[in-house]
């Protein structure tokens, strides 16, 4: 790592936003050259001082980071956008990336690694932190379109998520109840995933998602 990233900070919490700095004082090679509290804010003082990198938080209160990224990208095309945020969560990542970020991370890496993904980001890589420890898979699905597993056969979120129950050994009831769904909703699920993987029964899908390495 060499040279100074200009960094702006968005985070709504005060205190979360405080200790950012703080923390982030300490690296030499980051510079933080302002802060906001919401997405407005956060625009006026990016177009004013176009920062290297923007960190800002998924949710803003009454306002989105995800809206954010997407208007900053728009106004101040050089800039990178980190998502840094409690919300270990698929569609959000998927959002984010959709609307430009170049890196998801969560709030329980260490300092060390928050320095290391903003140098990481600024030249030029995608970053992301996952509780499951999949991040190598979940970036190259995103850099490849695939924003959750089986997107590139057409999958949805939620066809992907019960996919993966299926792939664990769960049946339909046991989906239904751990999604909080009715059977016949899983049912609907289970026939729209064999006709995206082109396959006719259960240990097909199971065998097929395997084999093409949707699930670690």
């Amino acid at each position: 790592m060499s040279g100074t990233v200009r960094v702006v900070l968005v985070e709504n919490h005060q205190m979360v936003r405080v200790g950012l700095k703080e923390m982030l004082a300490e690296y030499p090679t980051i510079r933080v050259v302002g802060e906001a509290e919401d997405a407005p804010e956060a625009l006026r003082i990016a177009e004013s001082l176009a920062p290297d990198v923007v960190l800002s938080e998924v949710r803003l209160g009454s306002t989105s980071g995800l809206e954010l990224c997407h208007d900053l990208l728009t106004w101040c095309a050089d800039a990178r956008v980190i998502m840094l945020t409690v919300h270990d969560d698929e569609q959000y990542l998927s959002q984010a990336m959709h609307a430009g970020a170049r890196g998801y991370l969560l709030k329980h890496i260490s300092g060390e690694e928050l320095v290391a993904a903003i140098h990481r980001v600024h030249a030029g890589e995608l970053v992301v932190t996952t509780t499951a420890g999949h991040e190598a898979s979940t970036v190259t699905r995103i850099e490849s379109g695939e924003y959750w597993p089986g997107g590139r056969f057409g999958l949805t979120l939620r066809e992907s998520e019960v996919l993966s129950l299926i792939v664990i050994g769960m049946n339909n009831h046991a989906i239904a109840g751990h999604l909080i769904v009715g059977e016949e909703t899983v049912r609907t699920h289970v026939r729209a995933i064999y006709r995206k993987l082109e396959v006719n029964d259960r240990t097909s899908a199971l065998a097929k998602a395997l084999r093409e390495g949707l699930f670690q």
